[in-house]
Parts: C-alpha cells; sequence; structure tokens
C-alpha cells in the first residue's frame, strides 16, 4: 500500500508540477502582499482540491453515462499527458496545463486569480483530471483513499511552494527549476507511455 501510495504521488507531481510552475505563480502575483499570495495560494490549493475531488468521485459515472471505456481514456489520457510530459522535457511550459496569453492578461486584472489561472488549468489541468479519473477506474474504493491522498499531500506541497516562491526560486534559479522541470517531464513520460500501454492492451487483448 505504501508503496501505491508513494506512485501516485509521484504520478500527481509529475503532471501538477509544482516546482515548474513557481515562476508562473511569482508572474500572476506581482505587486502582491505576501498576505495576499498566501490566501491566493491557499484558495487555488483549495479549489483544485474540490475539482480534482469531483472527478474522483464521478469518473465511473461519467464513463458509464457515454459509454466510454477505462481502456479508451487510458489511451487519450496517456497521449494527452505525453504531450505535457515532452514539454517539460524541453524546459517549456504545455499549452493543456498553463494559461495562455490571453488568460494571463485577464487575470492580471483581476484581483482574484486563485480559480482561473491558477486552479484552472495550472494545478487541476486536463493532464491532472485524466490522472484522477484513470486512476479512479483503475482501483477499488479502498485505494481510491489513496488517490485522494496522493493529490491532497501535492496540493498542499504547491500551496508551501507557492507561498515560499520568491526565496524558493532565488535560491534555484531558473538553471535549477529547468532541471527540475525536464525530470518531472521524463518521469511524466513514462506514466504516460504505461497508460497507453495499458489502454491499448485493454482495447485490443488478442495483440
Amino acid at each position: 500500500m505504501i508503496s501505491l501510495l508513494l506512485k501516485i504521488i509521484v504520478s500527481f507531481f509529475a503532471v501538477m508540477n509544482p516546482i515548474g510552475n513557481i515562476p508562473i505563480f511569482i508572474s500572476l502575483t506581482n505587486g502582491y502582499s505576501q498576505h495576499q499570495k498566501k490566501y491566493t495560494a491557499r484558495k487555488a490549493a483549495f479549489v483544485s482540491f474540490c475539482i480534482l475531488t469531483a472527478f474522483l468521485l464521478v469518473g465511473n459515472f461519467i464513463f458509464s453515462m457515454f459509454g466510454i471505456t477505462i481502456h479508451a481514456f487510458r489511451v487519450a489520457g496517456g497521449i494527452l499527458i505525453f504531450g505535457i510530459a515532452y514539454n517539460l522535457l524541453h524546459a517549456k511550459t504545455s499549452t493543456t496545463q498553463t494559461p495562455h496569453s490571453k488568460e494571463k492578461e485577464e487575470a492580471t486584472e483581476k484581483e482574484d486569480i486563485s480559480i482561473t489561472p491558477l486552479a484552472l488549468p495550472i494545478m487541476a489541468g486536463p493532464g491532472t483530471i485524466a490522472t484522477v479519473m484513470t486512476l479512479a477506474t483503475s482501483y477499488n474504493i479502498s485505494n481510491l483513499i489513496l488517490v485522494l491522498v496522493g493529490f491532497t499531500l501535492v496540493l498542499g506541497i504547491s500551496y508551501l511552494l507557492f507561498y515560499y516562491s520568491t526565496p524558493i526560486i532565488e535560491k534555484l534559479g531558473h538553471g535549477g527549476l529547468n532541471v527540475i522541470t525536464r525530470l518531472m517531464g521524463l518521469i511524466l513520460a513514462v506514466i504516460s507511455i504505461q497508460m497507453i500501454a495499458e489502454g491499448i492492451k485493454g482495447l485490443f487483448p488478442h495483440l
């Protein structure tokens, strides 16, 4: 059970990439006081928790309602996550997991950027949602608790990293962030290939 929990935590940490999101958080909260940064990070983590929990609970219902099989979703989710991993391997942000330039401009004009773009699509983006729904249909009910614990811990880590974002980026520098981002990309690429392989095996059992 410990090994499964560690696997889940690593999966969410890689797809959320909280360390790589530090520069985005700093740019979006430019001019904020420490209290405002803390409030924004806390609210973003809470909203992301609500979004991911909702998909965790209704994942099976969505599959049955639309006639989607877990194997097809694994392939689609794996391809989506691999796209994110490819960008991370090149130390670039993914367009599916980070806000577009227009969203960034709108965010700077709003007082509250914790929901958009921080919670969506940065913390609880399509890749994270795909991971949650895949795990939600892969394990029994008791192990779903581990999935909940896994993304809750990663969201907690994201909150702490956002809160201490300024001193962290001063210590690591952009070079250090790029190294960590590439490492997360490599891990995420392996996870996505495994998801695709399991999905293809389920769709075509005779191969």
